[in-house]
């Protein structure tokens, strides 16, 4: 049987891509070929992934306690999700300053 997919989109950009259910947002954005600042190989240490999720933020999983002492540690808004922590359940729609 084959995993369910979801949609991410990603805006200002406009494109999206598929990916199966219990991807990470990082993984979502390198299959779409977009840029992300990244440094610390998704270990949650370095911040630079924060994503502003603008819709579907409920098909995410909860913050693990790694993504939260990340953003805590990084000074990152609380709004912000560390794409390199958070999985995907469903549909989401994210955005980044530099797309």
């Amino acid at each position: 049987m084959l995993a369910p997919m979801a949609r991410v989109g990603f805006q200002p950009s406009g494109s999206s891509v598929e990916v199966p259910a219990g991807s990470t947002l990082l993984d979502a954005v390198l299959a779409a070929g977009l840029p992300i600042a990244r440094a610390c190989g998704a270990e949650a240490l370095c911040g630079r992934c924060g994503l502003r999720v603008l819709a579907g933020a409920s098909e995410l999983d909860p913050e693990s306690p790694d993504e939260r002492r990340g953003k805590q540690r990084n000074r990152l808004p609380p709004d912000l999700r560390l794409a390199c922590q958070a999985r995907i359940r469903g549909d989401v729609e994210v955005t980044a300053l530099y797309w």
